[in-house]
């Protein structure tokens, strides 16, 4: 990474980013820390973990999978103790879901993929505006997906979720805007990586 300055990074922000060991998550939680942030991490897979604890050991690192409500409860009460307060919550956690027609699709991969990819954004929210209300000038970062513009035939799950990521973000803007909280969405198209690979 570079030293580049990247407007609104200040040294000290304290930072969460789920599934941070991989992917856009580990490109956010690495370009925070590079800059001076205290950041901590959560993933689902311990091999990715083990790899970043490595790589970037003044990252904090924790296992946990965001769409289990009481493993959310664990990782922030470790986080938040660690971090000692909060600036920036990043909620990159999500899954790609199933590939089927709406009518073949498994209800049980359905639930799996909204827990992940919307569920897991309530969870971590949750548990994160106490902490950015106090901060009085704490920001949110959702991510979302083109396909929470365009949709995707075949991917409805995904999709659907990524739409429900958009309308969350606008919805929480307005009602925590008045407490110094900015809330904002990425929505990528096709990055290159693991799943795109």
């Amino acid at each position: 990474m570079s030293e580049r300055e990247i407007r609104g990074i200040k040294k000290g922000l304290r930072v969460i980013v789920t599934a941070g060991a991989a992917g856009i998550g580990r490109a956010i939680a690495e370009t925070f820390a590079d800059r001076g942030a205290k950041v901590v991490i959560c993933d689902l897979d311990t091999e990715a973990l083990s790899e970043m604890a490595k790589a970037c050991p003044e990252i904090g690192h924790f296992h946990a999978d965001v769409a289990d409500q009481t493993q959310v409860d664990a990782f922030f009460d470790a986080a938040l103790a660690k971090l000692g307060g909060l600036d920036v919550l990043v909620n990159n956690a999500g899954i790609a879901g199933p590939t089927a027609p709406i009518d073949e699709m498994d209800p049980a991969d359905w639930r799996r993929t909204v827990d992940i990819n919307l569920n897991s954004h309530f969870y971590c929210l949750r548990r994160a505006v106490p902490p950015l209300k106090e901060s009085g000038n704490g920001a949110i970062i959702n991510l979302s997906s083109v396909a929470g513009r365009l949709g995707f035939a075949m991917r409805t799950p995904y999709a659907a979720t990524k739409w429900g990521i958009v309308g969350l973000t606008e919805s929480l803007s307005k009602e925590l805007g008045p407490f110094g909280i900015r809330v904002n969405c990425l929505q990528p198209g096709m990055v290159e990586g693991d799943r795109i690979n």
